[in-house]
């Protein structure tokens, strides 16, 4: 998911809304049901498990899981 929406209450109920990109580097694998929050990278041979919820950078080689996605195992 890419749109982001402002925090403010006030600025929240103008029709405004930007978007961050997300980067998914080479030969990565993200399980059924993963959500990328907007502004994430995930490095290059990453494993990302089922279900889990990725809303800070992953480093490459990793494998993260969860809600929020952590790393669980350098590969």
């Amino acid at each position: 998911f890419t749109p982001q929406h402002p925090i403010d209450y006030q600025e929240r109920i103008k029709p405004v809304e930007t978007c961050l990109p997300i980067n998914i580097g080479d030969n990565c694998w993200l399980g059924g049901g993963v959500t990328v929050c907007p502004g994430v990278t995930i490095g290059p041979r990453c494993i990302i498990a089922a279900g889990s919820v990725v809303i800070r950078d992953i480093p490459a080689d990793s494998l993260a899981a969860g809600n929020p996605a952590i790393v669980k195992k350098h590969l």
